[in-house]
């Protein structure tokens, strides 16, 4: 099929930093575009050829943007899989699949799904509500310190939280939810696959993510991880292994925890570009989007090297603030030698909410790490 300045739409359910990004890629293509976001003030509408207003939870708003289009994927998993399964029964190429979706959208199913693969994963608990862990406390099932992590509808960092103590209890929501062991690791790495529908598969270099203690947000990506190979290599195998049972056509981001013992031990996964791999549009010679759109077309995929070190700076708005954005220090930020800002173009900041990033590079790894916290002391997003 002739996708590039041809009569061929890409549907992309959501429309924000990570769709803008795919959109960069589409439009040095020439490939049409279509989105559906439920904000009309979503960063992906003035860079995409058709943009429509709705629901993804919705069954025929998602059905309906599915019969505009020749193939459809995301950037976010929180859609309507019920309107994917059918419209992949009519026909329609949906990357990732419905299944792969379905599984993903459910951490306790996602966690299962481990277990029936034997990829190495956390222990885990499953429970319907808050009473069951409370009784699982009681009966001495279940001990502090643990993690607590909501089966459904977590994002970036939300639904999930540290329970030290009974008081930690009291705040969570009466939901299903799973427990997981809290690990001693030394390093929280990612590791992005590549996997195209004809079975050609590339895998991105190891990279280590340093997460923000309050927001559970990754704050720093560094690319390569600072680990000894050996590590490295253990951390790829697990992560293939983990793409090839999905039968992941797109990228798959496999996040990892690296034990105390050196063991590798699946975290969870995203079946799509993901905050570790932004770093690659200056660092790599293929970036994670122009490499998502190679997989899920079915075209030859790029080379997934490094070109030189790399870092990612998350920028997420202060606390304390709320309203218009107002970027301080910008100027001062590209001044800096190998300093490239992203803007993702929400209009409106709130306390942790993910308005861009700033990739570093350099020769040195180390320095590019001091360059990093200058450019996060420095760059604030906050309001008038």
């Amino acid at each position: 099929m002739n996708y590039f300045s041809s009569n061929f739409k890409l549907g992309i359910l959501g429309g924000g930093q990570l769709g803008k990004m795919l959109l960069n890629e589409t439009r040095k293509f020439d490939i049409y575009t279509c989105v559906l976001d439920p904000s009309d003030s979503s960063p992906c509408k003035i860079a995409s050829n058709e943009f429509y207003q709705g629901d993804l939870m919705d069954y025929e708003t998602v059905y309906q943007f599915g019969k505009k289009v020749d193939l459809l994927t995301i950037e976010i998993e929180n859609v309507n899989v019920d309107a994917l399964k059918k419209l992949e029964k009519e026909g329609l190429e949906v990357y990732p699949s419905s299944k792969t979706i379905a599984t993903i959208q459910n951490k306790a199913k996602q966690k299962l799904f481990y277990v029936d693969h034997n990829i190495p994963t956390v222990n885990f608990s499953r429970f319907a509500y808050k009473d069951e862990i409370k009784a699982a406390i009681n009966n001495e099932v279940l001990e502090f310190p643990f993690v607590w992590k909501s089966a459904q509808f977590g994002y970036d960092g939300k639904g999930v939280k540290i329970i030290r103590s009974q008081v930690d209890l009291d705040d969570l929501p009466n939901v299903e939810c799973i427990t997981e062991k809290l690990i001693d690791f030394k390093n929280e790495l990612s590791v992005i696959v590549a996997r195209s529908k004809n079975g050609e598969v590339k895998v991105y270099p190891v990279v280590e993510m340093e997460f923000h203690a309050e927001a559970n947000q990754v704050e720093y990506v560094i690319s390569p991880a600072r680990i000894d190979a050996d590590i490295a290599l253990k951390a790829k195998q697990i992560a293939l292994k983990t793409s090839a049972a999905f039968e992941q056509v797109g990228l798959l981001a496999v996040e990892l925890f690296q034990t105390q013992n050196d063991d590798i031990l699946v975290n969870e996964v995203a079946p799509r570009p993901h905050n570790s791999g932004h770093h690659t549009i200056e660092s790599n010679y293929t970036s994670q989007f122009e490499q998502h759109l190679r997989a899920i077309l079915n075209l030859p995929l790029g080379r997934t090297d490094s070109k030189v070190n790399g870092i990612m700076v998350n920028l997420v708005g202060e606390e304390g603030y709320n309203g218009l954005a107002v970027y301080e220090n910008m100027e001062a930020v590209m001044a800096m030698e190998g300093v490239t800002p992203h803007v993702y173009g929400k209009k409106e900041t709130r306390p942790f909410r993910k308005m861009g990033h700033v990739t570093i590079v350099h020769e040195n790894i180390n320095e590019a790490r001091e360059i990093a916290e200058k450019v996060k002391r420095k760059l604030k997003v906050i309001s008038n």
